[in-house]
């Protein structure tokens, strides 16, 4: 029984030291300026990153190890051919980027990354932690903080080096006329519709999932709903609370509220209902939302528009029809340009073919 245990734990170590070996054979070797070997275990990683992204935006949560390793191994020769062949063009550009002393500083790349957590700053309502923003990451790309950090930066660097290369064919943009912006809104007046629209503030007591804070913010929300008992004075008074330590509640601005049903799926039928009942510095009664209880005032009213070229776009912004359809005119084309640009600049980089592939690695 002992040499069985023995053997069995002789065979599993050596099935563990060959796969760690196939783990470090190349799949590609990338030649430019140096060797530079793609090995089997980085191709992995590329596929189990796209897995996981692919699965977040389809099951709308981070997906478990045992999912991602699951889809990735499911892929074809052909799709992994595909990612190689992406990783390959990444490996090019860099080495040629190091050629021409092309490079993203650390302090370029910290302002990037500064950029994205004030935009998820935006969206939670407050600056998050280095711990949370790394959580983030990872739930969306499926990488640790360095490692997407790092990729950042060779994206970074690749993008500055298609652009030094190929600056003649973004500067030869032109840019779209008086007539081409008339007629873009002539042939999509349908999309320049602006619905019956408030703006409101609002006073908020959150909740959470269980029965006594659910209870207890409804006791909240009844002592200050009967405070204001819908007077504007009254509400605002209340709202200026919400700014002193320690208050067990929210106030500020709502924002612009469009009738329409993806408002109403957000907000709810009562709270769009009670919204569109009030005038300008009219005050609601207690609305229960799924996650806490306002009251709201509206500050604005809008009516149903079919906007004109002078008209604002997006309530809220100095951004007009014009503006707006100048600024979709160049960007599509900003967009064919930069596909062109990464073509010529790929077919350029893999002339005289600086890598090698083994079709064999690719086989799992």
């Amino acid at each position: 029984m002992k040499r069985y245990l023995i053997l069995l734990l002789f065979v599993s170590l050596s099935a563990q030291a060959v796969f760690a070996q196939i783990e470090l054979q190349p799949v590609a070797i990338v030649r430019l300026t140096k060797s530079e070997p793609i090995t089997v275990r980085q191709l992995r990683t590329e596929l189990e990153n796209l897995a996981w992204q692919d699965l977040v935006q389809r099951l709308r949560r981070p997906p478990t190890s045992e999912e991602v390793a699951r889809t990735a191994h499911s892929s074809t020769v052909e799709q992994r051919r595909q990612v190689l062949d992406v990783m390959i063009n990444e490996r090019l550009a860099m080495q040629a980027a190091e050629r021409d002393k092309v490079a993203v500083t650390d302090n370029e790349l910290n302002q990037h990354i500064q950029q994205m957590r004030q935009q998820m700053a935006q969206s939670i309502g407050r600056v998050p932690t280095e711990a949370e923003f790394a959580e983030a990451i990872k739930n969306e790309t499926g990488q640790e903080f360095p490692a997407f950090r790092e990729a950042l930066r060779r994206q970074a660097t690749v993008q500055r080096y298609m652009m030094s290369q190929k600056e003649s064919l973004f500067k030869a943009i032109a840019e779209p006329t008086e007539a081409e912006i008339v007629n873009f809104h002539n042939l999509s007046r349908s999309r320049f519709v602006r619905p019956e629209t408030v703006r409101f503030s609002m006073i908020s007591v959150p909740y959470g999932p269980d029965a006594a804070s659910r209870s207890r913010a409804q006791g909240i929300a009844d002592r200050l709903n009967k405070e204001i008992a819908s007077n504007s004075a009254a509400f605002e008074n209340v709202a200026m609370r919400a700014q002193l330590p320690n208050a067990d509640f929210h106030a500020g601005d709502g924002g612009f509220l469009p009738r329409n049903m993806q408002a109403q799926q957000m907000t709810g039928a009562a709270f769009m209902t009670a919204a569109f009942s009030l005038g300008v510095g009219e005050v609601s009664g207690l609305l229960e939302g799924p996650q806490a209880y306002h009251i709201i005032k509206v500050t604005e009213t809008f009516p149903h528009a079919n906007l004109e070229l002078n008209d604002i776009f997006d309530l809220g912004s100095s951004m007009t029809v014009r503006q707006f359809i100048w600024s979709s005119l160049y960007e599509q084309r900003q967009q064919e340009v930069l596909v062109k640009a990464q073509q010529e600049l790929i077919t350029e980089l893999r002339s005289g073919n600086p890598f090698q592939i083994m079709e064999n690695n690719l086989n799992w």
